[in-house]
């Protein structure tokens, strides 16, 4: 998959948004304060360990990954693929697609053409199909599920370091030169919070959304190309059936797509 830096280039803006907004009227080092942070930052991941199995946890580097991917799939080239797949059943027959298999890179794709070349029932095939893709779904949930929750601790925990703070302010009201600072720190905690929530862990919970989503059209054009192809449709019928489920932007390059299959065809005949 492609590349994509927005969601860094994002999280650097506002970063320096909030610096600079900080640095221009303020002392940067006075949002500075470590035991907010571990009580902020550790106690919402602590509550998440409570939350979720080790094992969901333990995926977490490999979640951060997809949010340097482009999470649009690449729609031209599936149809592509399930035209020339299309155009060679049809003249040779649906076996000689088997070898064709091992060339594609999508987990569910390979099931339902393997599924194909074994004979199997058109409903059959649906079935197992769907609830591959119900399972990949789930599966890609777990992530946004994590960060969803953290989202919603985050600013929780930064609440009770903020009461921890005024507690222990309102038990020092004796020397009342240190009732600011102490407001201050006790408020640094409520910061945390928000700042973590609305700025990392919602946006990279949506993020994760969005990309779920785009898969799950992409197993629908996936399952839908299978069920055509093993009816034997026109290729050019399964290229107008995908088309239709993308989205307005992407159809232009899988028109590009299909007149190269059409060069490709001509030459082939």
């Amino acid at each position: 998959m492609k590349k994509n830096i927005v969601p860094i280039v994002g999280l650097i803006l506002g970063i320096g948004l909030i610096i600079w907004s900080i640095t221009s009227s303020g002392n940067i080092a006075s949002f500075v304060d470590a035991p907010s942070l571990v009580i902020t930052l550790g106690g919402s991941f602590s509550a998440i360990l409570i939350s979720f199995p080790l094992k969901s946890i333990k995926k977490l580097p490999s979640i951060l990954k997809k949010l340097v991917l482009d999470p649009n799939p690449d729609y031209a080239k599936l149809i592509e693929t399930f035209a020339s797949l299309s155009r060679k059943a049809r003249s040779q027959g649906i076996l000689a697609i088997e070898e064709d298999i091992v060339e594609q890179d999508n987990e569910l794709m390979v099931t339902g053409l393997q599924m194909v070349v074994d004979g199997l029932e058109p409903e059959t095939v649906r079935d197992i199909m769907e609830i591959t893709s119900e399972n990949i779904e789930k599966r890609h949930s777990v992530g946004q599920d994590i960060f969803l929750k953290w989202g919603e601790m985050a600013p929780a925990f930064g609440m009770i370091g903020t009461l921890i703070g005024l507690v222990i302010m309102l038990g020092e009201l004796n020397d009342p030169s240190t009732i600011g600072v102490g407001m201050a720190t006790a408020l640094i905690t409520t910061f945390y919070g928000s700042f973590l929530a609305n700025l990392i862990f919602i946006p990279i919970a949506s993020n994760l959304q969005m990309q779920t989503n785009e898969e799950m059209k992409f197993c629908e054009m996936i399952i839908e190309g299978v069920l055509s192809l093993q009816a034997g449709e026109n290729p050019r019928v399964i290229e107008q059936k995908l088309k239709s489920y993308m989205p307005f932007e992407s159809k232009e390059d899988a028109t590009k797509a299909a007149e190269n299959l059409q060069q490709e065809e001509q030459n082939y005949g």
